[in-house]
């Protein structure tokens, strides 16, 4: 009788798409860094850029293709943190801090060392049971992505009006506060389950090919605009996560109150309080 021989079944394509975006996103930023050390900075924070958008892709697509794996979700954590901690650290270094020398360096670290704290958090938040499902449209702390534009900030400004903006100091003020926004508790959006209307749909498609036409005119306007929008969300966030806290907690005061009256209703009269039941 002949055996059958063992073959190892492969992987499916789809199950690789999310991991390619992952590694290219990872050499965007192993590049920005590339053009940081040649001072070529208008193409560095593009770089990051780029990286920001194939991360913000590769989640999506796994979802999407059914193809997320453990694999990739600690890739995807190493990647950020290359990408939107030691690319933005070093990258404002060498632009700006490094003539403040030891205190520069100070704030760039701490940038970098908060990314990672940040990130380690997020992905010990995941197995966290019992999670509201509201909480799921807001981030704790700035999201590392958001917090490397929030760092790139000054540089974006800087290319359009020029050097004067480029201050030591400031800027190593600017690393610490986004270092602390990224570690805090304060509530962001996240953006996710977003849905749009069917009526909407098409002045959407108009607006993005509008934005478009504008980023590839002016880059540096669009991205600063969009880097100061969500930086002023950030006051509203807060306010809808209080407000969503104020709902649910009036909810459960509610409901505990008809328990305690429902028990109260059956110890003075048990047929009403069967009744109730």
């Amino acid at each position: 009788m002949l055996r059958r021989r063992y073959r190892p079944r492969g992987l499916p394509v789809n199950s690789l798409i999310p991991n390619v975006l992952t590694v290219l996103a990872l050499c965007a930023g192993m590049t920005s860094i590339r053009f940081a050390l040649q001072e070529r900075y208008e193409l560095a924070v593009i770089a990051i850029v780029v990286a920001a958008v194939l991360d913000g892709l590769d989640g999506r697509v796994a979802r999407l293709l059914k193809g997320a794996t453990k694999f990739g979700a600690e890739m995807d954590s190493l990647s950020d943190f290359v990408c939107f901690g030691v690319a933005p650290a070093l990258l404002a270094f060498l632009w700006s801090t490094h003539e403040l020398g030891g205190f520069g360096w100070m704030a760039s670290l701490a940038f970098g060392t908060c990314c990672a704290l940040r990130l380690a958090r997020f992905n010990t938040a995941l197995d966290v049971p019992d999670r509201p499902a509201w909480a799921a449209k807001f981030f704790t702390g700035v999201a590392a992505p958001a917090g490397a534009g929030f760092a790139m900030l000054p540089l974006a400004v800087s290319f359009q009006v020029g050097d004067v903006v480029r201050v030591p100091e400031l800027m190593s003020i600017w690393l610490l506060v986004v270092a602390l926004l990224m570690v805090s508790r304060i509530p962001t959006y996240s953006f996710k389950g977003l849905r749009v209307r069917r009526e909407q749909v098409l002045p959407l498609l108009v607006v993005v090919g509008i934005v478009a036409a504008m980023l590839v005119t002016y880059p540096w306007f669009v991205l600063s605009t969009i880097g100061f929008a969500y930086l002023a969300s950030i006051p509203f966030s807060v306010m809808r996560y209080r407000r969503y806290e104020s709902t649910v907690s009036a909810a459960n005061d509610s409901a505990d109150g008809a328990a305690a009256s429902q028990a109260e209703t059956a110890e003075q009269d048990p047929k009403k309080g069967e009744a109730a039941e």
